[in-house]
C-alpha cells in the first residue's frame, strides 16, 4: 500500500472528526435496545442516503450498505453493532441519554459513527476500489444477537463476502492505540437451567421427604469439579451459577429448586464436553440422593476465533497509521462474548479493540458502567483504520 493512500485516509479521518463527534453524540442521546433501534436505523439510512450509498434493511432494525468499486474484485465487509443497554446514565453531560433507563454504555454509538466515517472515506474513493465493501449495521448484539438473523437473510451472499472486520471500544487501552488478538478472542456462552426435584416434608421429620435444597447443594458443588477434573487445564472453561430459587418456609423440606447460570468455553470440543458433563453430573448426583435433575442448556453465542492472516493485516495497517508503539498484542482471550463470532464463523474475520481511555479527562470507566464515556478523538482512529483495512484487503486480493 502506498504512503499516499495511508496519508490520505488518515487526513480525511481527522478532517471528519467534528462530524464523527456530532454523529456519535446524536446516537448517544437516543439509545435504543436490541431489535428496537428504529430511530437509530432511520438516522443511519439518512446518512447513507446523503452519501449516495445504496442500502437495505436487514434483521428488522439492521442495515446493509453497499459501496461498489469501479472494477470487480473481492468483497469485504465492515461491521458495527448499533444497540444500547438498559442502564441509567450517571453523568450529567450535555449529550447524556434523553431516554431514562437506557444508555450507550458499551460504545456502540462510537462503533456506528466509526463505520459511517469509514463509509464516507471509502465512498469518496469508490472509483479506485478494486472490489466491493459491504457495511453491516447490526442490531441486538447485547441481547439475542442480530448477527445470525442477518446471516440467515443472506448478508454474506450476493455478492459473497470474502472477509469481515469489526472493532470494539476498550477503556483499558489509551485513545490512539488498538489491541489485537490472534486466534481465540472471545468465549462461547450457553445458558444453563437446572430444575432439581425432591419431595416435600416437614423439617422435623427429614426422613419423610427428599430435601431438594440439600440435593441442589450437592449438585452445585459437583458441577465445580467439571472444570477442575474433566477439562484439560491448558484449556479454558467457566461454569457459573448465578441464581438459586427454592423453598417455601423455614420448616418445610423443599420439593423443588431451580438453578440458573452460564457455561463459557473457548474451544468447540471443550464446549461439547462441558455441556455433556453438566447433564451427567447434575442428573447422577441428584439421583444418588433420591431426587432428580432436569437440565436445559440453551445455546448462545459461539466462540470468536480470529483469522490470523487478517489479524496480521490489521496489525500491519495499524502500525502504519498509528506507529508500532500504539499497537498492543493481547496474549490472552476474553471470556466475555461477542456475536461478531457468527460472521467470523462463516467467513474469515478479524475483530480488534479500539482504545478510548483518557485518564486526564476521566474516561476510565469500563463498558456497561453508568459512568462510561470515551475520548472522542478515538473516533477518527476507528474510522481511518476500518477504511484502511477495507482498502488494503481489496488491493491485496485484487482479482
Amino acid at each position: 500500500m502506498s504512503a499516499a493512500d495511508k496519508e490520505r485516509i488518515w487526513q480525511q479521518a481527522q478532517e471528519l472528526l467534528p462530524w464523527l463527534i456530532e454523529v456519535r453524540r446524536d446516537f448517544h442521546q437516543y439509545p435504543e435496545l436490541g431489535f428496537a433501534e428504529f430511530r437509530t436505523q432511520s438516522q443511519i439510512m439518512r446518512y447513507l442516503d446523503e452519501m449516495g450509498i445504496p442500502h437495505v434493511k436487514s434483521a428488522g432494525t439492521g442495515i446493509v450498505g453497499l459501496i461498489e468499486g469501479a472494477r470487480p474484485g473481492a468483497v469485504v465487509a465492515l461491521r458495527a453493532d448499533i444497540d444500547a443497554l438498559p442502564i441509567l446514565e450517571a453523568e450529567d453531560r450535555e449529550y447524556r441519554s434523553k431516554i431514562p433507563g437506557k444508555m450507550h454504555a458499551c460504545g456502540h454509538d462510537a462503533h456506528t459513527a466509526c463505520l459511517l466515517g469509514a463509509a464516507r472515506i471509502l465512498n469518496g474513493i469508490r472509483e479506485e476500489l478494486p472490489g466491493t465493501v459491504k457495511l453491516f449495521f447490526q442490531p441486538a448484539e447485547e441481547t439475542d444477537g442480530g448477527a445470525l438473523p442477518m446471516i440467515r437473510e443472506g448478508v454474506l451472499e450476493k455478492p459473497k463476502v470474502d472477509a469481515v472486520f469489526g472493532l470494539h471500544v476498550s477503556s483499558d487501552i489509551p485513545a490512539g492505540q488498538i489491541g489485537v488478538k490472534y486466534g481465540q478472542m472471545n468465549a462461547a456462552s450457553d445458558e444453563l437451567k437446572i430444575t432439581v426435584r425432591g419431595e416435600n416434608g416437614h423439617g422435623a421429620y427429614p426422613h419423610s421427604g427428599r430435601d431438594a435444597i440439600v440435593i441442589a447443594a450437592h449438585v452445585i458443588v459437583a458441577l465445580q469439579t467439571i472444570v477442575s477434573r474433566n477439562v484439560d487445564p491448558r484449556q479454558a472453561a467457566v461454569i457459573t451459577l448465578g441464581v438459586i430459587e427454592g423453598g417455601t418456609a423455614s420448616n418445610i423440606l423443599a420439593g423443588e429448586v431451580k438453578l440458573s447460570g452460564t457455561i463459557r468455553t473457548l474451544d468447540p470440543d471443550v464446549r461439547a464436553l462441558v455441556k455433556q458433563r453438566v447433564r451427567e453430573v447434575a442428573e447422577w448426583t441428584a439421583r444418588s440422593l433420591g431426587g432428580e435433575a432436569e437440565v436445559a442448556i440453551l445455546e448462545g453465542y459461539t466462540a470468536l476465533i480470529n483469522n490470523d492472516e487478517l489479524v496480521e493485516m490489521v496489525t500491519r495497517n495499524a502500525e502504519e497509521l498509528l506507529g508500532p508503539q500504539n499497537v498492543r498484542i493481547n496474549p490472552l482471550p476474553n471470556m466475555g462474548v461477542e456475536d461478531f463470532a457468527f460472521f467470523a464463523e462463516h467467513v474469515p474475520g478479524a475483530f480488534y479493540h479500539l482504545g478510548v481511555r483518557n485518564e486526564e479527562k476521566g474516561y476510565i470507566y469500563p463498558v456497561h458502567h453508568p459512568r462510561f464515556d470515551l475520548d472522542e478523538s478515538s473516533l477518527a482512529v476507528g474510522a481511518a483504520l476500518q477504511a484502511y483495512n477495507a482498502l488494503v484487503y481489496l488491493k491485496e486480493n485484487e482479482k
